[in-house]
């Protein structure tokens, strides 16, 4: 019970380090960062800007605004770079308690997540929002000057960036579901239809409501599962034929005595 014990805390304790030292590498990059906090915002904000009247900027209707959501969007940019000081973080605590096996599956698995969720939010930034921008301007009224507030703008950006990145992980999920059993292959390819049913309404639900940026959603969303199917044939397990199929086959060893017997 005290070894049990022992090894409990030294795994609690180690924890508490590869934390310390993932939250060291975000706040370092934070800090190197943050006296260009303004520009790190400006690029972020230069889809609408871009299709803003001429002359027309951004507003910030709170008293701290203009310094506090420059620093949130620094802080996103830092957690974005340290990203692989993290997984390696990570890594190295959940590494030494998994399988050989189990390490040359876990280890392109966190990868390829990974690089997936940051093409989202790639995708997101320089294709989806010049889209949704340009259909915003060309439908708002003459009579109207668009001065979008920063914070809300924020929040916008935070959420689509949030949509597409966790949507561009449909192949891990797809791998996952035939890895460990859950669906099999055959009845994935069979429910295609639906997910791609359900990826135009996924896209409906969580885009602006042009067509536009819903089809930019939609349509990548039916390509990653195709390649999360593709990619699930080699992780699927391999169909053990039926007791009924090997009785079928002809020369099995029922029929084999019973040929012996006559």
């Amino acid at each position: 019970m005290d070894d049990g014990q022992e090894t409990f805390i030294s795994h609690l304790i180690e924890l508490r380090d590869r934390l310390l030292r993932a939250l060291a590498a975000v706040l370092i990059v934070f800090l190197c960062l943050t006296p260009w906090a303004g520009r790190v915002y400006d690029f972020l904000a230069q889809p609408m800007m871009a299709n803003l009247p001429s002359g027309t900027k951004m507003i910030a209707t709170g008293v701290v605004t203009p310094f506090m959501v420059p620093l949130k969007v620094t802080l996103l940019a830092a957690f974005v770079i340290a990203l692989p000081m993290i997984l390696y973080q990570a890594w190295a605590f959940i590494a030494p308690g998994l399988y050989k096996h189990e390490k040359r599956f876990a280890l392109p698995l966190v990868i390829g997540s990974t690089l997936l969720f940051l093409l989202g939010m790639a995708f997101c930034y320089y294709f989806v929002f010049g889209t949704v921008f340009r259909f915003i301007a060309h439908f708002a009224p003459a009579s109207i000057t668009p001065a979008p507030d920063i914070e809300q703008y924020l929040n916008f950006v935070m959420t689509m960036f949030l949509a597409f990145g966790v949507t561009f992980e449909v192949p891990v999920v797809v791998v996952l579901l035939v890895k460990f059993g859950i669906v099999s292959l055959d009845k994935l390819k069979d429910l295609r239809p639906y997910a791609i049913v359900g990826a135009f309404i996924v896209a409906a639900v969580v885009t602006p409501p042009d067509v536009s940026s819903q089809l930019m959603l939609a349509i990548p969303m039916c390509l990653l599962f195709e390649l999360g199917l593709l990619l699930a044939r080699f992780v699927a397990k391999p169909q053990v034929q039926g007791a009924d199929e090997r009785e079928a086959l002809p020369g099995t060893i029922g029929e084999q005595d019973s040929g012996a017997d006559r």
